[in-house]
Protein backbone atom coordinates (compact mmCIF):
# COMPACT_ATOMS: atom_id res chain seq x y z
CA UNK A 1 0.00 0.00 0.00
CA UNK A 2 0.96 3.90 -0.22
CA UNK A 3 1.34 4.24 3.35
CA UNK A 4 -0.89 7.62 4.93
CA UNK A 5 0.31 9.54 7.04
CA UNK A 6 -1.46 8.50 10.17
CA UNK A 7 -0.67 4.65 9.47
CA UNK A 8 2.29 3.40 12.32
CA UNK A 9 4.26 0.35 12.21
CA UNK A 10 5.66 -0.99 15.48
CA UNK A 11 9.39 0.30 16.63
CA UNK A 12 12.15 -2.40 15.67
CA UNK A 13 15.76 -2.08 15.08
CA UNK A 14 15.48 -2.23 11.25
CA UNK A 15 17.54 -4.40 8.57
CA UNK A 16 18.47 -2.09 5.94
CA UNK A 17 19.63 -2.62 2.19
CA UNK A 18 20.69 0.49 0.19
CA UNK A 19 19.68 -0.41 -3.70
CA UNK A 20 22.54 2.56 -5.53
CA UNK A 21 24.43 2.71 -2.25
CA UNK A 22 26.75 4.64 -4.29
CA UNK A 23 24.89 7.48 -5.81
CA UNK A 24 23.80 10.61 -4.47
CA UNK A 25 20.62 9.42 -2.58
CA UNK A 26 22.50 5.93 -1.18
CA UNK A 27 25.73 8.19 0.19
CA UNK A 28 23.57 10.51 1.98
CA UNK A 29 21.75 7.01 3.21
CA UNK A 30 25.15 5.76 4.48
CA UNK A 31 25.48 8.87 6.06
CA UNK A 32 22.57 8.71 8.38
CA UNK A 33 22.94 5.53 9.06
CA UNK A 34 26.67 5.53 10.60
CA UNK A 35 25.39 8.39 12.69
CA UNK A 36 23.07 6.28 14.06
CA UNK A 37 24.88 2.90 14.24
CA UNK A 38 22.33 1.34 17.29
CA UNK A 39 19.38 1.46 15.10
CA UNK A 40 19.88 -0.02 11.94
CA UNK A 41 21.44 -3.14 10.77
CA UNK A 42 22.48 -3.16 7.00
CA UNK A 43 21.45 -6.72 4.77
CA UNK A 44 22.53 -5.34 1.10
CA UNK A 45 24.29 -3.07 -0.57
CA UNK A 46 24.25 -2.35 -4.29
CA UNK A 47 25.82 -0.44 -6.49
CA UNK A 48 26.32 0.02 -10.57
CA UNK A 49 30.41 -0.40 -11.32
CA UNK A 50 32.05 1.53 -8.17
CA UNK A 51 33.01 -1.30 -6.77
CA UNK A 52 35.81 0.80 -4.67
CA UNK A 53 33.37 2.94 -3.05
CA UNK A 54 30.67 -0.01 -2.78
CA UNK A 55 33.54 -2.10 -0.68
CA UNK A 56 34.07 0.93 1.38
CA UNK A 57 30.66 1.28 1.95
CA UNK A 58 30.39 -1.85 2.67
CA UNK A 59 33.27 -1.97 5.56
CA UNK A 60 32.11 0.72 7.28
CA UNK A 61 28.51 -0.38 8.08
CA UNK A 62 28.68 -4.24 8.25
CA UNK A 63 27.13 -5.20 5.47
CA UNK A 64 26.15 -8.79 4.91
CA UNK A 65 26.50 -8.47 1.37
CA UNK A 66 27.92 -6.01 -0.93
CA UNK A 67 26.60 -6.56 -5.41
CA UNK A 68 28.17 -4.55 -7.82
CA UNK A 69 26.20 -5.35 -11.50
CA UNK A 70 28.99 -4.88 -13.14
CA UNK A 71 30.51 -8.35 -13.45
CA UNK A 72 33.75 -7.72 -14.33
CA UNK A 73 34.26 -6.03 -11.40
CA UNK A 74 33.12 -8.63 -9.59
CA UNK A 75 36.79 -10.46 -8.55
CA UNK A 76 38.02 -6.84 -7.67
CA UNK A 77 34.89 -6.07 -5.10
CA UNK A 78 36.22 -9.71 -3.56
CA UNK A 79 39.57 -8.32 -3.52
CA UNK A 80 38.93 -5.60 -1.84
CA UNK A 81 36.15 -7.73 0.74
CA UNK A 82 38.46 -10.14 1.27
CA UNK A 83 38.88 -11.22 5.07
CA UNK A 84 35.55 -9.38 6.29
CA UNK A 85 33.04 -11.73 5.89
CA UNK A 86 31.22 -9.66 3.43
CA UNK A 87 29.48 -11.24 0.87
CA UNK A 88 30.73 -10.19 -2.54
CA UNK A 89 28.32 -10.73 -6.13
CA UNK A 90 27.75 -9.38 -9.39
CA UNK A 91 25.53 -9.20 -12.01
CA UNK A 92 21.91 -8.16 -12.69
CA UNK A 93 20.43 -10.72 -11.41
CA UNK A 94 22.38 -10.89 -8.05
CA UNK A 95 21.00 -6.73 -7.49
CA UNK A 96 17.69 -8.05 -7.82
CA UNK A 97 18.55 -11.19 -5.37
CA UNK A 98 19.74 -8.47 -3.05
CA UNK A 99 16.42 -6.78 -3.07
CA UNK A 100 14.77 -10.27 -1.97
CA UNK A 101 16.83 -10.11 0.94
CA UNK A 102 15.58 -10.11 4.18
CA UNK A 103 15.65 -6.57 4.76
CA UNK A 104 12.91 -4.74 6.74
CA UNK A 105 13.34 -1.51 5.00
CA UNK A 106 14.58 -1.03 1.43
CA UNK A 107 16.16 2.37 -0.32
CA UNK A 108 15.21 1.82 -4.06
CA UNK A 109 18.31 4.29 -5.33
CA UNK A 110 18.91 2.82 -8.83
CA UNK A 111 18.79 5.55 -11.30
CA UNK A 112 15.90 5.01 -14.36
CA UNK A 113 14.20 1.89 -15.15
CA UNK A 114 17.32 -0.33 -14.36
CA UNK A 115 16.01 0.05 -10.72
CA UNK A 116 12.60 -1.64 -12.07
CA UNK A 117 12.81 -5.10 -11.26
CA UNK A 118 14.72 -4.82 -7.79
CA UNK A 119 12.42 -2.45 -6.30
CA UNK A 120 9.45 -4.71 -7.66
CA UNK A 121 11.21 -7.26 -5.82
CA UNK A 122 11.67 -5.49 -3.03
CA UNK A 123 7.59 -4.34 -3.50
CA UNK A 124 6.52 -8.20 -3.63
CA UNK A 125 8.18 -9.69 -0.26
CA UNK A 126 6.06 -7.17 1.24
CA UNK A 127 8.86 -4.35 2.51
CA UNK A 128 9.14 -1.26 3.02
CA UNK A 129 10.05 0.52 0.06
CA UNK A 130 11.75 3.83 0.14
CA UNK A 131 11.42 5.02 -3.21
CA UNK A 132 13.82 7.58 -4.64
CA UNK A 133 13.20 5.72 -7.89
CA UNK A 134 10.95 7.78 -9.27
CA UNK A 135 11.46 5.88 -12.55
CA UNK A 136 9.78 2.46 -11.15
CA UNK A 137 6.62 4.16 -10.68
CA UNK A 138 6.90 6.50 -14.50
CA UNK A 139 7.11 3.44 -16.63
CA UNK A 140 5.16 0.78 -14.52
CA UNK A 141 2.69 2.94 -12.20
CA UNK A 142 -0.11 0.67 -12.07
CA UNK A 143 2.11 -2.72 -12.55
CA UNK A 144 3.76 -1.52 -9.51
CA UNK A 145 0.99 -0.71 -7.08
CA UNK A 146 -1.25 -3.30 -8.04
CA UNK A 147 1.99 -5.54 -6.71
CA UNK A 148 1.82 -3.24 -3.70
CA UNK A 149 -1.37 -3.98 -3.30
CA UNK A 150 -0.90 -7.93 -3.56
CA UNK A 151 2.14 -7.77 -0.88
CA UNK A 152 1.05 -5.31 1.77
CA UNK A 153 4.21 -3.49 1.04
CA UNK A 154 4.47 0.29 1.90
CA UNK A 155 6.21 2.98 -0.32
CA UNK A 156 7.29 5.67 1.66
CA UNK A 157 8.79 8.92 -1.21
CA UNK A 158 12.02 10.36 -0.56
CA UNK A 159 11.71 12.63 -3.66
CA UNK A 160 11.76 16.04 -1.70
CA UNK A 161 8.66 16.81 -3.73
CA UNK A 162 6.99 13.93 -2.61
CA UNK A 163 7.95 13.44 0.98
CA UNK A 164 6.62 17.23 1.32
CA UNK A 165 3.65 16.15 -0.34
CA UNK A 166 3.00 13.23 2.08
CA UNK A 167 3.81 14.75 5.39
CA UNK A 168 1.21 17.57 4.32
CA UNK A 169 -1.33 15.70 2.53
CA UNK A 170 -4.41 14.18 4.91
CA UNK A 171 -5.11 11.05 3.36
CA UNK A 172 -8.88 10.08 5.19
CA UNK A 173 -9.89 13.63 2.86
CA UNK A 174 -8.19 12.66 0.00
CA UNK A 175 -11.44 14.66 -1.35
CA UNK A 176 -10.71 17.40 0.51
CA UNK A 177 -8.05 17.81 -2.13
CA UNK A 178 -8.35 20.64 -4.36
CA UNK A 179 -4.61 20.01 -5.77
CA UNK A 180 -0.94 19.26 -5.59
CA UNK A 181 1.48 22.42 -6.21
CA UNK A 182 5.04 20.77 -6.96
CA UNK A 183 8.07 23.25 -6.86
CA UNK A 184 10.69 23.45 -9.51
CA UNK A 185 14.06 25.26 -8.96
CA UNK A 186 13.87 25.60 -13.04
CA UNK A 187 17.65 24.30 -13.07
CA UNK A 188 20.63 26.23 -13.90
CA UNK A 189 18.62 27.51 -17.26
CA UNK A 190 16.21 29.24 -15.75
CA UNK A 191 16.89 32.48 -17.23
CA UNK A 192 18.39 31.29 -20.59
CA UNK A 193 16.71 31.75 -24.03
CA UNK A 194 16.40 29.28 -26.45
CA UNK A 195 19.40 30.50 -28.41
CA UNK A 196 21.58 30.25 -25.41
CA UNK A 197 20.37 27.02 -24.40
CA UNK A 198 21.52 25.81 -27.56
CA UNK A 199 25.00 25.84 -27.10
CA UNK A 200 24.76 24.41 -23.74
CA UNK A 201 27.19 22.10 -22.64
CA UNK A 202 27.28 18.86 -20.31
CA UNK A 203 29.64 20.27 -17.62
CA UNK A 204 26.95 23.14 -17.46
CA UNK A 205 24.13 20.80 -17.41
CA UNK A 206 25.14 18.82 -14.42
CA UNK A 207 26.11 21.87 -12.24
CA UNK A 208 22.36 22.52 -10.78
CA UNK A 209 22.42 25.65 -8.34
CA UNK A 210 20.76 24.17 -5.23
CA UNK A 211 21.40 20.33 -5.35
CA UNK A 212 24.13 17.52 -5.35
CA UNK A 213 22.94 15.11 -7.34
CA UNK A 214 24.20 12.39 -10.00
CA UNK A 215 24.67 13.63 -13.81
CA UNK A 216 21.32 11.89 -15.18
CA UNK A 217 19.12 13.83 -12.47
CA UNK A 218 21.04 17.13 -13.04
CA UNK A 219 20.12 16.97 -16.43
CA UNK A 220 16.41 16.19 -16.06
CA UNK A 221 16.45 18.99 -13.35
CA UNK A 222 18.33 21.36 -16.24
CA UNK A 223 15.43 20.07 -18.79
CA UNK A 224 12.85 20.39 -16.20
CA UNK A 225 11.84 16.59 -17.29
CA UNK A 226 12.45 15.78 -13.50
CA UNK A 227 9.53 17.79 -12.68
CA UNK A 228 7.67 15.95 -15.25
CA UNK A 229 8.36 12.55 -14.33
CA UNK A 230 7.78 13.76 -10.44
CA UNK A 231 3.90 14.68 -12.03
CA UNK A 232 3.31 11.23 -12.82
CA UNK A 233 4.80 9.83 -9.83
CA UNK A 234 2.42 11.75 -8.10
CA UNK A 235 -0.30 10.73 -9.68
CA UNK A 236 0.77 7.42 -8.61
CA UNK A 237 1.25 8.22 -5.19
CA UNK A 238 -1.75 10.40 -4.30
CA UNK A 239 -4.08 9.18 -6.50
CA UNK A 240 -4.79 12.56 -8.19
CA UNK A 241 -5.83 12.88 -11.51
CA UNK A 242 -3.89 14.99 -13.79
CA UNK A 243 -5.58 18.40 -13.85
CA UNK A 244 -4.95 18.44 -9.97
CA UNK A 245 -1.36 18.12 -10.32
CA UNK A 246 0.63 21.66 -11.19
CA UNK A 247 4.10 23.01 -11.43
CA UNK A 248 5.32 26.14 -10.18
CA UNK A 249 9.45 27.80 -10.41
CA UNK A 250 10.57 28.31 -6.94
CA UNK A 251 14.53 29.29 -7.63
CA UNK A 252 15.77 28.65 -3.64
CA UNK A 253 14.42 25.06 -3.45
CA UNK A 254 12.98 25.79 0.17
CA UNK A 255 9.38 25.35 -0.43
CA UNK A 256 9.44 21.90 -1.37
CA UNK A 257 5.91 21.31 -2.39
CA UNK A 258 2.88 22.14 -1.50
CA UNK A 259 -1.20 20.82 -0.81
CA UNK A 260 -4.00 22.87 -1.25
CA UNK A 261 -7.44 22.05 -0.10
CA UNK A 262 -11.47 23.12 -0.72
CA UNK A 263 -11.03 25.45 2.26
CA UNK A 264 -8.69 27.86 0.96
CA UNK A 265 -5.90 26.43 2.98
CA UNK A 266 -2.57 25.51 1.43
CA UNK A 267 -0.06 23.42 2.99
CA UNK A 268 3.62 23.57 2.27
CA UNK A 269 6.54 21.27 3.92
CA UNK A 270 10.09 23.71 4.16
CA UNK A 271 13.58 22.82 4.75
CA UNK A 272 16.90 23.67 2.88
CA UNK A 273 18.04 21.82 0.19
CA UNK A 274 19.52 18.88 1.51
CA UNK A 275 18.34 15.16 0.65
CA UNK A 276 19.40 13.68 3.81
CA UNK A 277 15.84 15.41 5.67
CA UNK A 278 13.53 13.39 3.33
CA UNK A 279 16.04 10.30 3.79
CA UNK A 280 15.70 10.37 7.43
CA UNK A 281 12.03 11.15 7.46
CA UNK A 282 11.45 7.79 5.60
CA UNK A 283 14.49 5.87 7.24
CA UNK A 284 13.19 7.29 10.66
CA UNK A 285 9.26 6.15 9.70
CA UNK A 286 6.74 6.13 11.83
CA UNK A 287 8.87 8.33 13.97
CA UNK A 288 11.31 11.31 12.99
CA UNK A 289 15.51 11.21 13.55
CA UNK A 290 17.74 13.54 13.68
CA UNK A 291 19.48 14.75 10.34
CA UNK A 292 22.56 16.94 10.42
CA UNK A 293 21.04 18.99 7.15
CA UNK A 294 21.34 22.88 7.66
CA UNK A 295 18.66 24.50 9.86
CA UNK A 296 16.51 27.43 8.01
CA UNK A 297 16.63 30.29 9.04
CA UNK A 298 14.38 32.41 7.09
CA UNK A 299 15.30 35.86 8.34
CA UNK A 300 18.61 34.97 6.69
CA UNK A 301 17.03 34.21 3.37
CA UNK A 302 14.75 37.18 3.15
CA UNK A 303 12.58 36.34 0.62
CA UNK A 304 11.05 33.21 -1.28
CA UNK A 305 9.73 33.73 -5.14
CA UNK A 306 7.61 31.83 -7.44
CA UNK A 307 6.89 32.02 -10.84
CA UNK A 308 5.11 29.50 -13.71
CA UNK A 309 7.11 27.52 -15.67
CA UNK A 310 7.91 28.59 -19.19
CA UNK A 311 6.58 25.42 -21.67
CA UNK A 312 8.18 26.51 -24.83
CA UNK A 313 11.55 26.92 -23.52
CA UNK A 314 11.04 23.55 -21.32
CA UNK A 315 8.75 21.38 -23.13
CA UNK A 316 9.45 18.13 -20.72
CA UNK A 317 6.81 18.60 -17.93
CA UNK A 318 3.89 19.39 -20.87
CA UNK A 319 5.21 15.79 -22.69
CA UNK A 320 4.99 13.91 -19.61
CA UNK A 321 1.48 15.58 -18.80
CA UNK A 322 0.57 14.09 -22.50
CA UNK A 323 2.15 11.38 -21.73
CA UNK A 324 -0.25 10.79 -18.60
CA UNK A 325 -3.08 11.61 -20.21
CA UNK A 326 -2.53 9.32 -22.98
CA UNK A 327 -2.21 6.51 -20.63
CA UNK A 328 -0.99 2.98 -21.39
CA UNK A 329 2.70 3.15 -21.98
CA UNK A 330 3.14 6.37 -23.10
CA UNK A 331 4.65 7.65 -20.11
CA UNK A 332 6.76 4.36 -20.24
CA UNK A 333 8.09 5.49 -23.90
CA UNK A 334 8.26 9.14 -22.40
CA UNK A 335 11.10 7.30 -19.55
CA UNK A 336 12.68 5.32 -21.96
CA UNK A 337 13.79 7.81 -24.61
CA UNK A 338 14.60 10.36 -22.19
CA UNK A 339 17.10 8.25 -20.62
CA UNK A 340 18.78 7.20 -24.47
CA UNK A 341 18.56 11.04 -24.91
CA UNK A 342 20.24 12.44 -21.59
CA UNK A 343 23.18 9.51 -22.24
CA UNK A 344 23.39 10.48 -26.01
CA UNK A 345 24.05 14.67 -24.77
CA UNK A 346 25.96 13.64 -21.55
CA UNK A 347 28.30 12.06 -24.27
CA UNK A 348 28.64 14.83 -27.09
CA UNK A 349 26.50 12.92 -29.63
CA UNK A 350 23.40 15.55 -29.45
CA UNK A 351 22.36 19.20 -28.12
CA UNK A 352 21.00 20.14 -24.64
CA UNK A 353 17.73 20.73 -26.92
CA UNK A 354 17.58 18.02 -28.99
CA UNK A 355 16.93 15.93 -25.74
CA UNK A 356 13.60 16.95 -26.18
CA UNK A 357 12.60 16.25 -29.49
CA UNK A 358 14.20 13.06 -29.14
CA UNK A 359 11.52 12.03 -26.39
CA UNK A 360 8.30 14.18 -28.61
CA UNK A 361 9.24 12.21 -31.23
CA UNK A 362 9.77 8.85 -29.87
CA UNK A 363 6.08 9.47 -28.07
CA UNK A 364 4.55 10.30 -31.62
CA UNK A 365 6.34 7.41 -33.32
CA UNK A 366 6.11 4.29 -31.00
CA UNK A 367 2.86 2.42 -31.12
CA UNK A 368 0.79 2.70 -27.72
CA UNK A 369 -0.52 -0.27 -26.09
CA UNK A 370 -1.61 -1.68 -22.80
CA UNK A 371 0.44 -2.42 -19.92
CA UNK A 372 -0.44 -5.59 -17.81
CA UNK A 373 2.65 -7.52 -16.39
CA UNK A 374 6.79 -6.53 -16.34
CA UNK A 375 6.64 -8.43 -19.56
CA UNK A 376 4.42 -5.42 -21.01
CA UNK A 377 6.58 -2.70 -19.60
CA UNK A 378 9.90 -4.18 -20.78
CA UNK A 379 8.34 -4.39 -24.14
CA UNK A 380 7.64 -1.03 -24.35
CA UNK A 381 10.90 0.29 -22.95
CA UNK A 382 13.30 -1.35 -25.83
CA UNK A 383 10.41 -0.03 -28.23
CA UNK A 384 11.03 3.09 -27.38
CA UNK A 385 14.61 3.07 -27.06
CA UNK A 386 15.37 1.33 -30.39
CA UNK A 387 13.42 4.26 -31.98
CA UNK A 388 15.05 6.97 -29.94
CA UNK A 389 18.35 5.82 -30.92
CA UNK A 390 17.18 5.85 -34.48
CA UNK A 391 15.80 9.71 -34.21
CA UNK A 392 19.62 10.61 -33.28
CA UNK A 393 20.96 8.31 -35.78
CA UNK A 394 19.25 9.29 -38.77
CA UNK A 395 19.77 12.72 -37.99
CA UNK A 396 15.37 13.05 -37.89
CA UNK A 397 15.42 16.06 -35.43
CA UNK A 398 14.56 19.00 -36.08
CA UNK A 399 16.50 22.34 -35.98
Amino acid sequence: MVVTAKQRAPERRKRVTILGSTGSVGCNTIDLIVRNPDAYEVEALTANGNFEMLAEQAKRVRARVAVVADESKYDALKVALAGTGIEAAAGAEAVVEAAARPADWVMAAIVGAAGLAPTVTAVRRGAVVALANKESLVCAGQVVLAEVKRSGAILLPVDSEHSAIFQVFDFDQRDRVERIILTASGGPFRTRTLDEMKHVTPAEAVAHPNWSMGAKISVDSATMMNKGLELIEAHYLFDMPGEKLEIVVHPQSIVHSLVAYIDGSVLAQLGTPDMRTPIAYALGWPRRISAPSARLDLGKIGQLTFEPPDFVRFPGPMLARQALQSGGAAPTILNAANEVAVQAFLKGRIGFLDIARVVEGALERTPGRSLGSLADVHEADSAARRIAIELMSVGALSA
